[in-house]
């Protein structure tokens, strides 16, 4: 119970279905820095809300701290990928590792039968076992940020808003008489203080924010910049360069704090190479060396689109992407789907490690892996 609607609603609808219900809420991270900001979750407000929904809908309420693991696990890890010259996505790392191990770990220990939260994801049952498909409010659809999910941990997870949209769970809450049923969703990455990431991945990398050049793919060298943790693939604005043609950023080279930048075409990627590959499908991924069509997503953002995974070993998987994607940045992830529809099957996925450019950069001999 995170202290927002969602979970709320959840842990209120097992109790009227007649489930002994036990809430959970995790310190994740300094609750005192996040006490009265708008947009945060797992902190401050949010677990004196969590309690009161408790105390509201008669379940028992627990608070575990769990501040250190979440800093070793997931806020170390977004500060290292940012200096990598990555764009990591932590909530990916929170569910995999603190909810779905380590609290998954806990209510095992319970002696709990599964472990609910307020997830917009469907879990269906069938002859294969358990599968995860897309939410039915595409809107609030989070399958991108749960692709890491193993099977194993299926086995225990129940997600009883996947069929379910926003303003009907909020009618819940008003129906239930939570006091939270107006209360804002968490926004953009809770431990990030109003979006400032320089400023804490400065403080946990101290000299993270080194000034270097500012390159041109062909070479030349067009500016300075300030850190390279301030830049992210396919940016164009304030790269403060003058009097040259559209640029974007192309690459990120921590090894030599270079900021890369050149014309659009050089965004174009056609392949990926995928890191942790994760399969969540029945019966099994593709054998090494022969390719699987199926539609994938690099940004939660957008709609599922066509490609081919080739599996390979250790842990690692290529995908071609039909018709090419612009700005495709590492340390991202790569979810995999059925089909195209708003009731595909999420079939798992992994984290970008490389990009393979578009035929144009290769033709002009110029840099096309990053």
């Amino acid at each position: 119970m995170s202290g927002g609607v969602d979970s709320s609603v959840v842990a209120a609808l097992l109790k009227r279905a007649g489930h002994d219900v036990v809430g959970i809420t995790l310190q994740l991270y300094d609750h005192g820095e996040a006490t009265g900001r708008k947009g945060s979750c797992c902190a401050g407000q949010d677990i004196h809300d969590a309690r009161r929904v408790a105390e509201t809908i008669g379940i028992p309420h627990y608070v575990l701290d769990y501040e250190q693991r979440f800093a070793s696990a997931v806020i170390d890890g977004f500060a290292a990928s940012y200096v990598a010259g990555e764009t990591p996505i932590p909530c990916v790392t929170c569910n995999s590792q603190i909810k779905f191990k380590d609290l998954l770990d806990t209510t095992r220990e319970l002696g709990a039968a599964a472990l609910a939260t307020g997830h917009y994801i469907a879990r269906r049952d069938g002859p294969a076992g358990p599968g995860l498909f897309r939410a039915a409010d595409a809107d609030r659809d989070q399958s991108y940020f749960l692709f890491a999910t193993t099977r194993a941990q299926l086995e225990s997870l129940w997600f009883p808003l996947g069929g379910l949209r926003k303003s009907e769970v909020r009618e819940l809450a008003r129906i239930f008489g939570l006091a939270i049923a107006e209360k804002s969703d968490s926004q953009d990455i809770c431990f990030v203080p109003k979006g400032r990431y320089a400023e804490v991945i400065e403080k946990l990398k101290p000299g993270a924010l080194r000034p270097g050049d500012i390159c041109h793919v062909d070479g030349r060298t067009l500016g300075r910049h300030d850190g390279i943790i301030n830049f992210t693939i396919g940016q164009r604005k304030g790269l403060k360069i003058v009097g040259c043609e559209p640029l974007f950023v192309i690459r990120l080279d921590a090894d030599r704090n270079v900021v890369i930048v050149g014309p659009r075409d050089f965004l174009r990627t056609t392949g990926l190479v995928i890191r942790n590959f994760n399969w969540l499908g029945h019966g099994g991924p593709p054998p090494t060396g022969t390719g699987m069509e199926l539609y994938t997503r690099i940004r939660s953002s957008q709609p599922p689109r066509p490609a081919v995974l080739h599996v390979e070993e250790n842990g690692r998987a290529r995908v071609e992407m039909t018709g090419g994607e612009d700005g495709v940045a590492t340390g991202q992830a790569c979810v995999f789907y059925s089909d195209d529809s708003a009731t595909a099957q999420i079939l798992g996925g992994g984290y970008i490690a490389e990009t393979i450019r578009a035929k144009v950069a290769m033709e002009q001999g110029l840099e096309t892996r990053v």
